[in-house]
């Protein structure tokens, strides 16, 4: 089963069956997919009608391609699927995405039939099938995309989405922060290749380190499990499951045709097999920055800086609702900024209020240093704040000097450290704002160093603090293991 999914990750040649001139059509949209993302491999075009699409040769016939076709992209109607199979087998095509939608998840009879007849002869011929209703592979490495504008760095998360859609919303959202994807498969109603078959693969994928998933439902839940509880002991999973109330389990039926469970059933899966759930997508992104940029964290005990008095508050609440320990600045620290300014001790703790910070000619980079390089803290979260009274140019200064706390502590990596920059309601109709332009220009920069942002205390506290018992509780295992 590995070879056989890897195989389908490298193909060396791809027919599209339904490829067309007309661009509203799926068939165009796949080549266009494939050609603008650089893939480096034999790209045929079928379809009867047309001689000529996007300046690629175009076949009648799957059988008239003159040479080897590794995979197929299928684009026609459910209708032709099964003399396109029994093409595919004369050609020796060892495995067929079906974008091709309107069966199972339909409910209708005849389409439920339908599929069920792919299934069969699709299992007789010795093809394996991505799909229906899917997006189907998105793999950097190969060059190989299901969207024109998803990013062509390769990176070391994996992803298997069972909704199409939202396989491309979470690279997108995800890459936005700095993530970069291993390989990515969507999967749809999983008539034959399931999320099963994929965690297994994917766990021991060497390219991939962190497993991320969207999924709706099972076929097989104690298969499922098995390999859930395998996975999570060699790298992190990450789960979001769709289909967690009633109306998202009515849903579920007519979007992928699986079998959501309750609710309650899943979160017993999740917990026993020690996999990270997310509860929305937003969750799921926040999670995949935090597995990707941070090592593997086992203690709890974190310090703030930056921001102002009431951020420096919430932060404080948040962190430790979260089960993460907010701790005295340690003694050793205070002397030391004593001697700089005597005042400074009467108002310095954790989270480092650093609005005060003005009036005591000392930069919060001076403190953040001390921080990181006290071994108390496991972790440090520096906010760079966007609200204070100063005017322009001493505002960015300030913000300025969070940013290089950052970076500093980054790149001589004396600890942890992730960054809380902007706010979620900032919007592209701010995009004339100066503070805006100053946030997004250090995010940004923050970003391309690998430093992981979170646009709000809360998020990156409930983030890192997943982390934080995944890699606790890995630890303890081994060390139970070996004993």
């Amino acid at each position: 089963m590995i070879k056989t999914i890897d195989d389908i990750f490298h193909p060396r040649s791809i027919a599209v069956v339904g490829a067309s001139q007309n661009t509203r059509s799926h068939g165009y949209q796949y080549l266009r997919f494939l050609i603008d993302s650089g893939y480096r491999g034999c790209i045929y075009p079928v379809n009867p009608r047309d001689m000529d699409i996007l300046g690629l040769q175009t076949y009648p016939a799957l059988e008239e391609i003159p040479g080897n076709v590794d995979y197929v992209i299928c684009c026609i109607n459910a209708t032709l699927v099964v003399d396109l199979l029994r093409q595919c087998a004369r050609k020796k095509v060892k495995a067929v995405h079906l974008f091709t939608a309107q069966l199972s998840e339909t409910g209708d009879e005849k389409a439920c039939h339908l599929e069920e007849e792919i299934k069969k002869e699709a299992k007789k011929l010795g093809i394996r099938l991505l799909g229906p209703n899917c997006m189907g592979i998105y793999y950097p490495r190969e060059r190989i995309a299901f969207n024109h504008d998803l990013c062509m760095e390769p990176g070391s998360i994996g992803a298997i989405v069972q909704s199409g859609g939202l396989a491309g919303e979470i690279v997108r959202l995800a890459t936005l922060r700095g993530v970069r994807f291993s390989k990515v498969v969507s999967y749809g109603n999983a008539a034959d290749l399931n999320e099963t078959d994929f965690l297994e693969y994917f766990m021991w994928d060497n390219e991939t380190k962190v497993i991320l998933m969207y999924i709706e439902g099972t076929r097989n839940g104690r298969e499922f499990f098995k390999a859930l509880r395998r996975a999570t002991k060699i790298k992190p999973v990450i789960i979001l499951k769709g289909g967690r109330s009633k109306a998202g389990i009515k849903s579920v039926a007519s979007h992928t045709a699986s079998m959501a469970g309750s609710i309650d059933t899943w979160q017993v899966v999740f917990q026993q097999a020690k996999a990270v759930q997310a509860k929305s997508l937003n969750e799921l992104v926040d999670l995949s920055v935090a597995f990707y940029f941070l090592p593997p964290i086992t203690g709890k005990q974190v310090g703030i800086a930056g921001g102002g008095g009431g951020k420096s508050v919430l932060s404080s609440d948040e962190y430790e609702e979260a089960g993460l320990e907010v701790i005295p600045i340690p003694e050793e620290i205070m002397k030391f900024l004593e001697s700089k300014n005597p005042k400074i001790t009467r108002w310095l703790g954790n989270p480092v209020d650093a609005s005060i910070l003005a009036s005591l000619n000392i930069k919060s980079v001076d403190i953040i240093r001390c921080m990181a390089e006290s071994p108390v803290f496991d972790l440090l979260s520096i906010n760079a704040s966007e609200d204070s009274l100063f005017f322009k140019e001493l505002w960015i200064e300030f913000i300025e000097s969070d940013v290089n706390g950052c970076l500093m502590i980054h790149k001589e990596r004396l600890k942890p450290v992730v960054a809380v920059v902007g706010n979620p309601e900032m919007d592209a109709s701010q995009v004339e704002n100066w503070r805006w332009q100053a946030l997004f220009r250090m995010r940004e920069q923050l970003i391309k160093e690998g430093i992981p942002v979170f646009s709000c205390p809360g998020r990156a506290a409930a983030a890192i603090s997943k982390l934080v018992d995944y890699y606790t509780y890995q630890k303890k295992a081994r060390r139970d293991h070996k004993c």
